[in-house]
């Protein structure tokens, strides 16, 4: 975490990465707090006013009304990932998490993403899970080879990546066709919802083909890491078949 104004400016003049700005509730009379609040929308990172209560229960250090954590990766953008997929020939396999707040789950995905050979994760700007060193260390440094992509809107990203042929496939338990009966071999990115809510309703519009995994037992449902483990795999099998 970084305490205090000038700190957090410091760390944006050294390029890092910030993940999230907590501002105490009223600042922003001052030129400095002007100047980072600008620079915190120029930059587009997520902040939230909050209580002083709020910032002092988080740290009790001199934090001037700002704390801010860094981010423990380096974000990429999707426009540069997918055609460098292209070039080298391979077939695009995105995975989109829409959602997806479990900071364990995330770690858990994108183990099992990179392992699968997803080429890039999806996440929403605000809504997501953070990811902190305990997603990192979940997923066994997995996030620091598989590139990430936080997107302001991830509707707007799914139409990009639908206009440039990729097919939109959405786990979904209500759907009546398989995983199995997918052909997952073409162009794709795939959407993982929240366990509670799922999918969002803008999200599901631009989905092509919902996708169900059979179950026998008596549980209803898989946590969502799992789920997500089943359906890259089966990607991934169909692909080397």
């Amino acid at each position: 975490m970084i305490f205090g104004v000038r700190a957090l400016m410091e760390a944006l003049d050294a390029g890092k990465e910030i993940e999230k700005v907590m501002l105490r509730s009223g600042t922003g009379s001052s030129e400095i707090f002007k100047e980072l609040s600008r620079r915190i929308h120029l930059e587009k990172i997520p902040f939230q006013y909050v209580p002083t209560e709020k910032l002092n229960s988080i740290s009790r250090k001199n934090h001037q009304g700002v704390i801010a954590y860094i981010s423990e990766i380096a974000y990429s953008e999707i426009d540069f990932i997918l055609p460098s997929i292209f070039e080298k020939g391979e077939t695009p396999l995105i995975l989109m998490l829409d959602q997806v707040s479990d900071v364990r789950n995330f770690g858990a995905i994108a183990r099992t993403a990179e392992c699968a050979g997803v080429h890039a994760i999806v996440i929403p700007f605000k809504g997501g899970a953070r990811i902190t060193s305990e997603a990192v260390k979940t997923s066994a440094g997995a996030l620091h080879f598989i590139p990430v992509c936080r997107q302001q809107d991830l509707g707007e990203t799914l139409t990009y990546l639908k206009n440039s042929g990729l097919t939109v496939f959405a786990a979904s338990e209500k759907a009546e066709k398989t995983l199995f009966e997918a052909d997952l071999t073409v162009p794709a990115v795939i959407i993982m919802g929240a366990e509670d809510t799922g999918i969002s309703s803008k999200l599901s519009l631009l989905v092509d083909t919902p996708l169900s995994i059979p179950l026998t037992g008596k549980i209803s449902s898989l946590n969502v890491s799992v789920a997500t483990g089943v359906l890259v795999f089966e990607a991934m099998r169909q692909r080397l078949s």
